[in-house]
């Protein structure tokens, strides 16, 4: 390569707008560009002309036209992952700058076996966008959450409904996920007289829809394990000592689930609840808003 070769700058790639980005997402999950256009408050022809530009620039097709609905091609469901995180990265960036900036301390509370991949990711991003603010985080059980909460301890906190005692009418529903019975793949707790059971301790939501349901069919069983936290349950169950009742999401190798095959009673679903406290300050509320987002993005 000559010198003059080596001085010349890399050919500029092309750059995505956001609003062309946000247009084909729209697409991409609504299947139209009737209802699409009517969202971003555009023509359908100007719709059809960004994405035809979009497709241009890429030299990709993203689209296949079919009778009632749009679908993506393989390069279009790539793209799509792509332009939801640049989407989502240009919201956190703007937000950093136009969101008023926060400080202060927010107190908030886990239950020990909420076994959820969410809660990392949030605090992760509210940690990123509120760097002012000291999150303080309190692992226990529901029931002793619900009364630092109603003691001015906490300022929020994540409980699983259902526990004794909690007025049904309190807190928002944010997540729900069925409970489902759950024990070693190939093991032999399951076929054990008494059924040997894996529990948390009193006034566990799970622990309380276990056992109900299995009292209405008269099934025998022993409390073989107890624990504060699911992993000592999964533990218990991976040791083949005992079955349990388990969030679906949670149940893999070498877990199985268990059902009606095995003579076991329907669980259910189980949900997490958001309950505050007296604080309504701009951080407790920020926080609460972004696990309200991200769980109901699981739903």
């Amino acid at each position: 390569m000559n010198e003059i070769a080596r001085s010349l700058p890399p050919q500029a790639l092309p750059l995505l707008e956001s609003d062309v980005l946000k247009t084909f997402v729209g697409i991409a999950e609504s299947g139209s560009f009737t209802r699409t256009a009517a969202q971003v408050y555009r023509s359908t022809g100007a719709v059809s002309m960004q994405i035809k530009r979009l497709e241009e620039t890429l030299g990709r097709s993203l689209f296949s036209r079919e009778a009632r609905r749009v679908q993506l091609t393989p390069d279009g469901e790539i793209l799509l992952g792509y332009a939801r995180r640049l989407l989502k990265l240009n919201e956190e960036a703007v937000s950093h700058f136009l969101t008023p900036a926060l400080s202060g301390k927010v107190r908030f509370g886990i239950p020990h076996d909420l076994g959820t991949p969410v809660l990392p990711s949030v605090l992760t991003l509210f940690a990123r966008s509120h760097p002012a603010v000291q999150v303080e985080v309190s692992a226990g059980r529901s029931v002793d959450l619900i009364e630092r909460l109603d003691a001015g301890e906490l300022d929020l906190t994540l409980i699983n409904a259902g526990n004794d005692g909690l007025d049904d009418s309190r807190g928002q529903v944010i997540y729900s996920e069925a409970l489902v019975w759950a024990g070693r793949d190939g093991g032999l707790a399951i076929h054990a007289t008494p059924l040997p059971l894996a529990l948390a301790s009193t006034g566990c939501a799970w622990r309380r829809v276990a056992l109900d349901a299995l009292d209405r069919i008269n099934r025998t069983y022993r409390i073989a394990y107890s624990c504060e936290q699911c992993a000592g349950q999964k533990a218990a169950m991976i040791a083949d000592l005992a079955i349990a009742p388990f969030p679906q999401s949670l149940v893999k190798a070498p877990l199985k689930r268990l059902g009606e095959e095995h003579g076991l009673p329907p669980l259910g679903d189980y949900h997490i609840k958001l309950l505050r406290g007296s604080n309504r300050e701009g951080a407790a509320d920020a926080l609460a808003a972004q696990l309200i987002q991200a769980f109901g993005a699981q739903r």
